[in-house]
Order: C-alpha cells, then sequence, then structure tokens
C-alpha cells in the first residue's frame, strides 16, 4: 500500500501551516482585545491650591523667582498637571550674639502658592507628580521650568 504524503511546503506541511496562521490569528485577537479595552477610563480629580516655604535663600533670588513665574511643574523633566502661581518674600531672622533675633540682610524666606490637578481617591492621599503634599512635609523639591529649590516645608493645603 502506498501512503500518500501530504503536501510540503519547504518543511512545513499544509497542516503546520494552517496550525502557525491559527495561533496568530489568535495573538493578533488577543493583543486587539487588550489595546482597546473599554476605550479610556474618567479618573475623578480634584484641584488643589498649596503653599511651600522655602527658609535661609539669597534675597536676589526671589525677584529672579518673582519675574519667572507662573511656571509648570516639573519632576523628573516631564511636565506635572499644576504650576507655581506665586511668590512672596518674608524676612528671614537669625539669633544674634546678644540673644535677640535680627533680619538677615542677604536671606529671605520664600512663599511659593502652587495650583494642581490630582486623581481623587477613595484614601486622600495628595500627590503631584511623586511628591506626596501635605501639611508639615519638609522635604518638598519646588521645581519648574524656571525654578527649583530644596527642602520646602508644605504650610498650607486646600482641596476643591
Amino acid at each position: 500500500m502506498e501512503e500518500k504524503k501530504a503536501f510540503r511546503i519547504g518543511k512545513f506541511n499544509i497542516v503546520d501551516l494552517i496550525v502557525v496562521v491559527l495561533i496568530l490569528a489568535v495573538a493578533i485577537f488577543g493583543a486587539a482585545r487588550l489595546l482597546n479595552r473599554g476605550g479610556s477610563i474618567e479618573v475623578p480629580t480634584v484641584d488643589i491650591t498649596y503653599v511651600v516655604r522655602v527658609q535661609n535663600v539669597a534675597t536676589e533670588l526671589y525677584e529672579n523667582s518673582k519675574e519667572n513665574l507662573p511656571s509648570p511643574l516639573m519632576a523628573s523633566g516631564a511636565r506635572l498637571s499644576g504650576q507655581i502661581e506665586s511668590v512672596e518674600m518674608t524676612p528671614y531672622l537669625v539669633l544674634g550674639p546678644d540673644g535677640e533675633w535680627y533680619e538677615d540682610p542677604d536671606h529671605v524666606n520664600l512663599y511659593f502658592t502652587c495650583t494642581a490637578t490630582v486623581p481623587r481617591e477613595d484614601v486622600m492621599t495628595t500627590k503631584v507628580g511623586e511628591q506626596e503634599v501635605r501639611i508639615g512635609k519638609t522635604d518638598y523639591i519646588m521645581k519648574s521650568e524656571t525654578v527649583e529649590f530644596q527642602n520646602g516645608t508644605v504650610v498650607d493645603v486646600h482641596w476643591g
């Protein structure tokens, strides 16, 4: 008895080719479902306004900062959904040798007012970029396209 040989294309026969085509079709269908799943998901957001104090800053940086505001907030080289709106200045006080407090003519405290739109969550953990914004946070990095200060303290936050 003579066996019929399957039709061969190169090293594959027709059955192997059909199996490969079916596997590719399933993979493409699965990838399309994952990429088009439900369209866009709308995440509820809340607008916040917060104030960051930066102490012991060279006096000339106040005017330089003020000239460049408002300025979009940034982190890791990317713009965030917020901006530094304004800056205020107060005197920086130093303790003199006589035990009295005196204004330092070369340094000031800066108060930056920022606004941002952040996701609203069940537990309110307000983050702008990767930094938490809560009253008393002492290591806040104030950064925009034109301004950057380290070790700021968040002194006020308003939601909504």
